[in-house]
C-alpha cells in the first residue's frame, strides 16, 4: 500500500500540529493539516485519509472544559466522520495528543463499550491536576498488555506532557476494572527505570497529575483508536531528550517515534 494518508485536525488554539504532522512524515506518512471549519464545510474530505489525529494544544481556548467545545464541534457537525474513522470496517486508526486526548475522551471513543453502574455518567474523564494548576515535565512511562496498535512492541517511553486537565478518572472500580482487563489502560506513569505497570497511584510527580492506576493513555477495544496526555511528538530526536549531552550513547532517535512508525506500519 501507498504511504497512508493523515489528517491532523487543527482548531482555534491548536499549538502541536506543525510537529505532529512532522512526525508522521518523518515516520513515511502523507500528513496535511485540515482546519475544523474546512471540514465542516466539505466533511467528505475525510475519505482521504487513513490516520484521523487531534494534536495537542488549547483548542478554543479551552473554555468550558479542555478539549469540550471542539469535541461538542465535532458531535454536532462530524459525527459520520469520527464514526467512519473509530467505528469503520476496521482500516483506519485514530491519535488523540494532550488536548486531542481530551477531545476522544469527551466524544467517548476511548471508553465506549464500558460496562457502568450509571448509564447516565461516562465511564471516566479527564479531570484538573490534583494540584489544581498547570504541569509541565518529562515523565516515564510503561507499557501495559494491549491491542493498541500504537504501543506495538514498545516497553517504556520517556516523553514530556504539559497539561493542567490530564488526570484520568473512572466513574468507578467496576469501570477501571472492565477497562484493564480488555488491555485499554494501555499506558501508564511509572517510575524511572521500572518498566512494570502498577495500579496503586504513585506519588507526585512520577504521577503528574493524580490519575486512577497511574494511566497516562487509553485504547478502545480494538487497539486502533488511542489517547495519552503526554506528547510523542515532542522526543521523536535524540537530542530532545533533556540530558542528551550527558548520555554517553546516543540512541537513533526520540522515544517518541516508535509511535509513529507503528501507526504507518499497520498499513504496510
Amino acid at each position: 500500500m501507498s504511504a497512508p494518508r493523515v489528517l491532523v485536525l487543527r482548531a482555534p488554539g491548536t499549538n502541536c500540529d506543525e510537529e505532529t504532522a512532522f512526525a508522521f512524515e518523518k515516520a513515511g506518512a502523507v500528513a496535511e493539516r485540515v482546519h475544523v471549519n474546512r471540514l465542516i464545510e466539505n466533511p467528505a474530505l475525510h475519505d482521504r485519509y487513513q490516520i484521523l489525529c487531534v494534536p495537542g494544544g488549547f483548542s478554543y481556548g479551552d473554555d468550558i472544559a479542555a478539549g469540550r467545545i471542539l469535541a461538542s464541534r465535532m458531535d454536532r457537525h462530524l459525527s459520520d466522520m469520527v464514526d467512519a474513522f473509530a467505528h469503520g470496517q476496521g482500516d483506519r486508526l485514530v491519535l488523540g495528543i494532550c488536548n486531542g486526548m481530551q477531545v476522544l475522551m469527551r466524544l467517548g471513543v476511548l471508553t465506549s463499550g464500558v460496562k457502568t453502574a450509571d448509564r447516565d455518567v461516562a465511564p471516566a474523564t479527564l479531570t484538573w491536576n490534583n494540584h489544581g494548576r498547570f504541569e509541565d515535565r518529562w515523565v516515564h512511562l510503561a507499557v501495559d498488555q494491549t491491542p493498541c496498535v500504537f504501543l506495538k512492541g514498545i516497553k517504556q517511553m520517556y516523553l514530556p506532557m504539559a497539561h493542567a486537565e490530564g488526570k484520568f478518572v473512572a466513574q468507578d472500580a467496576s469501570a477501571l476494572e472492565d477497562l484493564r482487563s480488555q488491555g485499554r489502560l494501555a499506558l501508564r506513569y511509572t517510575t524511572e527505570g521500572d518498566q512494570t505497570v502498577q495500579s496503586d497511584v504513585l506519588p507526585f510527580p512520577a504521577n503528574p497529575n493524580g490519575a486512577d492506576a497511574n494511566v497516562a493513555g487509553v485504547c478502545d477495544a480494538t487497539g486502533r483508536v488511542f489517547g495519552l496526555m503526554p506528547h510523542p511528538e515532542r522526543h521523536i530526536e535524540a537530542t530532545h531528550h533533556p540530558f542528551w549531552t550527558r548520555r554517553p550513547e546516543q540512541p537513533a532517535e526520540g522515544d517518541g517515534m516508535a509511535m509513529f512508525r507503528n501507526a504507518v506500519e499497520w498499513f504496510a
